[in-house]
């Protein structure tokens, strides 16, 4: 009987337990991100840039708003979504924030909360990345405890006015669309779609960031912004309209972190076994060895729980709970993955 060869850059055979269309989307989005994405991303981390024509590319492929149904989306399963994520991370964080913002947190909640004029008029060219869309319930006061926010939604003739400041939003500076949660009038936290170039709402870039650099973030100033009755999310009542957008974008970030891991892991894996000192390969140290199993290991490990959890995700059996717990084994391992691969480069880890 012949013996079965192992495989190192798939342990467990997780491609064994992938169908042949989603191992096609995924093959499409790595060499998507190999072709496009890696050869900017140098130059965009450096210099803290990002085009906006980058995500009509995006929608070119089907990655914006990819689960959803209908209005030009490609309503692919959230394993599908997953191994997107993961090669779009894999380049850079930044590309995958790009996807998840736009799908999971702009064009979701319209499509889960809004109107059927709101879903005809916003979502076709959210899908098609001619328009772009940002998500504001961050706020200098309320970061993690968002039932602590402060923005608020006053009645007005026709419509709503819009006061507040929102903080850490990606695409903030770049977005045609916002859509900002905020309390009425009843202490009643709804979604208001804000359009560039309503008086009041002013966005600030935030420059100087340690982390996800090519990634546009920035601050949104509302002084009184009229927004038409029209523009509210009719279904989006309470807080957990915009916390249940949040347990889909964090499928998204399972698989992300990972697919940075797995980036660290093998930069770190070439490295040194090309990296001679005192005569041989680093890579011939047995602490150097294990430093790579353990990376490998943690990879392998959560890759598993992570497809998993979206197979649940897939069948309606998911709850918050399960989505935190991979969320955060993911993200806590890839920190320890990119940690461990920025020590082994020496002093080049610290080189973009």
């Amino acid at each position: 009987m012949t013996r079965p060869a192992f495989d190192p850059q798939d342990p467990l055979r997780l491609d064994d337990l992938l169908t042949g269309e989603e191992r096609m989307i995924r093959d499409g989005a790595r060499r998507f991100a190999d072709d496009r994405l890696m050869p900017l991303i140098l130059d965009w981390h450096r210099h803290e840039r990002f085009d906006p024509a980058l995500m009509r590319e995006l929608g070119q492929m089907g990655f914006l708003g990819m689960t959803l149904q209908g209005y030009g989306c490609a309503g692919a399963s959230f394993v599908d979504y997953g191994l997107v994520a993961r090669e779009m991370e894999r380049a850079d964080a930044a590309f995958r924030s790009a996807c998840g913002v736009q799908g999971g947190l702009v064009m979701t909640p319209i499509h889960r909360y809004g109107s059927a004029e709101q879903r005809e008029r916003f979502l076709p060219p959210l899908a098609r990345g001619e328009r772009i869309g940002a998500f504001g319930l961050t706020e200098p006061d309320a970061g993690s405890d968002p039932s602590a926010m402060r923005s608020r939604a006053v009645p007005a003739d026709g419509g709503w006015r819009l006061s507040g400041t929102k903080t850490w939003i990606t695409h903030a500076p770049i977005a045609d669309l916002f859509l900002v949660w905020a309390r009425d009038e009843t202490g009643e936290v709804g979604g208001f779609l804000l359009e560039r170039g309503m008086p009041g709402r002013e966005t600030t870039r935030i420059e100087g960031k340690f982390s996800v650099r090519a990634s546009p973030t920035g601050i949104i100033a509302m002084d009184e912004v009229f927004v038409p009755a029209e523009n509210r999310l009719p279904g989006a009542r309470g807080l957990g309209a915009p916390l249940g957008c949040l347990n889909r974008a964090r499928l998204a970030i399972c698989w992300g972190a990972l697919g940075a891991a797995e980036f660290c892991w093998q930069a770190a894996l070439g490295y040194v076994v090309d990296r001679h000192q005192f005569g041989r390969p680093l890579a011939a140290n047995q602490l150097v060895q294990a430093k790579l199993a353990d990376m490998q290991t943690e990879i392998t490990l959560a890759l598993h729980a992570t497809l998993r959890l979206s197979r649940l995700e897939d069948e309606g059996r998911t709850t918050p709970e399960m989505i935190s717990l991979v969320k955060r084994n993911s993200a806590r391992k890839a920190l320890e993955v990119a940690r461990l691969a920025r020590d082994m480069h020496g002093g080049n880890g610290i080189s973009d």
